[in-house]
């Protein structure tokens, strides 16, 4: 995620962290360079494409915008549904960290359960990347992260550990039923934001929605040089190539935010929200919390 200051007039022509240009280049290069050929060749034999006009791309102009406003709609909402559903795991973790100091009287067994619950944040954002995450769980669970490791599903597992942890708890007589049903239901709520991490991520946007758009991109920009040269002349490499940076960079933009847990730069900061939680467990714990991630470079993890 992109965290900097409003950038000024000038420095909005030059920023490159965030965008989407370096994506796209190729495709505004080779459109603007195809466009000057076809310029060249136009002017080289004297060919007459004043029968050719803009009006038509401009309704085929529209009917992509179209295409293309849907899909960065459709791709936006995951993007903040899945904002949502980590604001909603913070907001879990702080609770799980409250009801376990008050309800369990025993402080390793509070640190034990809440070190797990981390060591769930860390294996869900390494499923959700598709990364390894096993340095990181393991400072809160040592070598009980390798056993986890192995199941299929370990953040599934930390949350069944949880479960075990509290339940052993109510079998001693330390925690009374309606304790452990308070515990119990943070832990469904930590089960059901995964489960909607999961969906997101394992569930892409239709690709007939991709391929419409890159197929109507395409052949607007490709036909597009022949519409315009009677009208802008010279100039018709410089509008080729706006027009194909606005179809190309929405495209690309879309891309990005259908899958809102990678490690782009417009994706969700998980590393941050990952230290959110520590910070917040440490300090209900009692004991001095991690420092906040800093942003690199504007760019935060």
């Amino acid at each position: 995620m992109i965290v900097r200051p409003r950038p000024t007039f000038l420095q909005l022509f030059f920023v490159m962290r965030g965008s989407v240009v370096p994506r796209i280049l190729p495709q505004i290069l080779g459109f603007a360079l195809y466009s000057a050929v076809i310029l060249a060749v136009a002017r080289q034999f004297h060919l007459d494409f004043s029968v050719f006009n803009i009006t038509p791309f401009g309704l085929v102009g529209v009917t992509l915008s179209i295409y293309l406003s849907f899909r960065n709609n459709a791709a936006y909402d995951r993007w903040w549904e899945a904002r949502k559903l980590w604001g909603t795991l913070v907001f879990e973790i702080r609770n799980l960290a409250r009801a376990t100091t008050s309800l369990i009287a025993d402080p390793a067994e509070q640190r034990a359960l809440l070190m797990e619950a981390l060591a769930f944040c860390h294996f869900l954002r390494g499923q959700l990347r598709k990364i390894d995450s096993m340095k990181d769980a393991r400072a809160f669970i040592a070598a009980e992260a390798d056993t986890a490791a192995n199941f299929a599903n370990p953040a599934d597992e930390m949350v069944r550990r949880m479960g075990r942890r509290a339940n052993a708890q109510r079998r001693a007589g330390e925690v009374d039923p309606i304790g452990f049903r308070i515990l119990d239901e943070r832990l469904a709520s930590l089960t059901a934001i995964q489960a909607g991490c999961e969906r997101i991520a394992g569930t892409p946007l239709p690709f007939a929605y991709t391929l419409l758009v890159h197929r109507t991109a395409y052949i607007v920009c490709l036909l597009l040089p022949i519409g315009l040269i009677s009208s802008t002349g010279w100039a018709t490499p410089l509008f080729t190539a706006l027009i194909a940076y606005t179809f190309f960079g929405l495209d690309a933009l879309s891309e990005e935010l259908e899958d809102p847990f990678g490690t782009e730069a417009n994706d969700l900061a998980l590393d941050g929200l990952c230290r959110v939680c520590e910070i917040s467990v440490f300090e209900a714990l009692g004991e001095t919390p991690p420092k906040m991630l800093p942003a690199e470079k504007f760019y935060f993890s």
